[in-house]
């Protein structure tokens, strides 16, 4: 496997800069792949101004709906139903006014079990790609979004879980959060974010300065360990730097 690279640090002057750069980056994924396009969305607050933007008008109409499919890197297992579904508030924010039905594929919240949720979700991943094992060479996604939590938590993947230490399974159901909603949750591994060909953080908000000071001093929390084999990137906002580092890009 390829070595990941060192993240590229780049900064917006505030979250509406850093949605608009967010998207132009997706678009610029979705432009260099003319065939079948994966891209990898993820939950919590850092993505919702980047979904309200791609179901603007303006943008809704760049995006080649027929050949872009839909997936999600961690779900809270709750219904669909729930405020906190991730994929929901995704599908309610952009998806379902565009994109086919059949190309959104949310982690199911109907099994048994977190476990088995993940099981059935490493199935549906698996037989997209093709393949059982991601090969560097051939990334499952073209884009990957990714947050940090308040505790360094990326995906759910929590410091100190040993979810984080798995690196056979594409897919882990996480049975406590570390942080609220303290609902059971299931996620993709390191390994299955990382086969793409750009993992995006987003940081913004002053509420982000603290974490990001720690990610920034290499401190080995899951979101300093997500890397990507292609190249990934933190889109950080003005609020979220710390102060020593102010207006640096």
């Amino acid at each position: 496997m390829m070595a990941a690279e060192q993240p590229k640090l780049i900064v917006a002057a505030d979250a509406e800069a850093l949605a608009q750069t967010a998207a132009e980056r997706v678009m610029a994924r979705i432009a260099a792949n003319p065939s079948r396009i994966a891209i990898c969305l993820t939950g919590g607050s850092s993505p919702k101004k980047l979904y309200q933007l791609l179901g603007s008008d303006a943008w809704r109409e760049k995006i080649p709906w027929e050949r872009v499919h839909w997936f999600i890197g961690d779900e809270r297992f709750v219904p669909e139903s729930d405020p906190f579904n991730n994929m929901a508030v995704a599908r309610a924010t952009f998806l379902d006014r565009s994109a086919p039905s059949g190309h959104i594929h949310p982690i199911p919240t109907t099994t048994e079990n977190p476990d088995r949720a993940a099981e059935a979700y490493a199935r549906e991943l698996q037989a997209f790609y093709g393949a059982d094992r991601p090969n560097s060479v051939r990334p499952l996604f073209d884009m990957v979004l990714m947050g940090a939590g308040p505790d360094g938590h990326t995906a759910s993947l929590f410091p100190g879980y040993p979810e984080i230490e798995e690196t056979e399974r594409w897919v882990i159901g996480v049975p406590k959060a570390n942080v609220a909603p303290f609902v059971p949750r299931v996620s993709l591994t390191l390994p299955v974010l990382a086969s793409c060909r750009e993992m995006l953080f987003e940081i913004a908000g002053h509420d982000k300065q603290a974490i990001l000071t720690r990610l920034l001093n290499g401190e080995t929390l899951p979101a300093l360990r997500a890397r990507s084999n292609g190249e990934t990137v933190w889109l950080v906002d003005q609020a979220a730097l710390p102060e020593g580092i102010r207006g640096g890009r």
